[in-house]
């Protein structure tokens, strides 16, 4: 069996592929696929992102240069971000460019078989135009839909983490939750290590883009697991934080 740690160097190792049989997946067997993102409640309050070529504030990105100014910010100034600049932000990490089918879409990250196994929920705290609280993206739509507007979401953001407190200074945390049956559902046991490489691809474009923007973020994997499944309102199982990261001007 080897050791704690050696076991543990597995889940970065593909040897698991070849204990699967493929032609048992969900998939093969003709099981339906998830949904591209979760139901929306009818009654849930949506709030309309300006799309691609419309955002207002900044203009062509210069590719070189943001990835020459690419590094993790932990310190923000007060200034608000604007409601175009998150647009944006959700645009380059979770944006679709083209809906294959109900279950299939072409964004602008890379994904494992095409399956985007993630959700990005906002700790929105100042940014201009949006109220402060939780919301989650809806990349079909281009929308934003409100989760809670619960006080104290500042200081239950930093306790999630693990008390750091720069998060709770933050305009905007994002939060990527993972729904596994998305990836497991072609993958099987397979697909959690791509569930995490697909979590890079996302925060990846979030520094580029926050570059872009001259805005700053973080990427940050500890945090209290069950806290920040609880802020967020998943149940843990089906559905549980993975990833997160602030971003704000610096």
């Amino acid at each position: 069996m080897g050791t704690k740690r050696e076991q543990y160097r597995n889940f970065l190792k593909d040897t698991v592929r070849r204990t699967i049989d493929f032609s048992m997946t969900d998939q093969s067997r003709g099981v339906a696929p998830p949904p591209l993102e979760k139901p929306v409640p009818a009654e849930g309050e949506r709030i309309d992102l300006v799309r691609k070529g419309t955002w207002k504030g900044f203009s062509d990105i210069d590719l070189i240069s943001a990835i020459e100014e690419r590094r993790s910010h932990r310190s923000f100034t007060t200034e608000p971000l604007t409601l175009d600049e998150v647009a944006f932000l959700l645009w380059a990490t979770q944006g679709i460019r083209q809906k294959a089918n109900e279950a299939t879409a072409f964004r602008n990250v890379p994904s494992a078989g095409c399956r985007h196994a993630l959700e990005t929920y906002l700790c929105v705290l100042n940014v201009t135009g949006l109220a402060p609280g939780l919301y989650r993206y809806l990349p079909v739509e281009h929308q934003l839909l409100t989760v809670s507007r619960e006080a104290g979401l500042a200081e239950r953001l930093a306790m999630a983490a693990l008390g750091q407190v720069f998060l709770a200074k933050a305009p905007v945390t994002f939060v990527w939750t993972t729904i596994p049956y998305r990836m497991e559902w072609r993958y099987d046991m397979a697909a959690h290590k791509v569930i995490a490489l697909d979590a890079g691809h996302v925060c990846q474009n979030l520094y580029l883009a926050s570059a872009a923007i001259r805005c700053g973020t973080c990427a940050v994997a500890a945090y209290h697991q069950e806290l920040m499944d609880k802020l967020l309102g998943v149940d843990g199982d089906n559905e549980f934080t993975l990833y997160l990261a602030p971003v704000g001007k610096i």
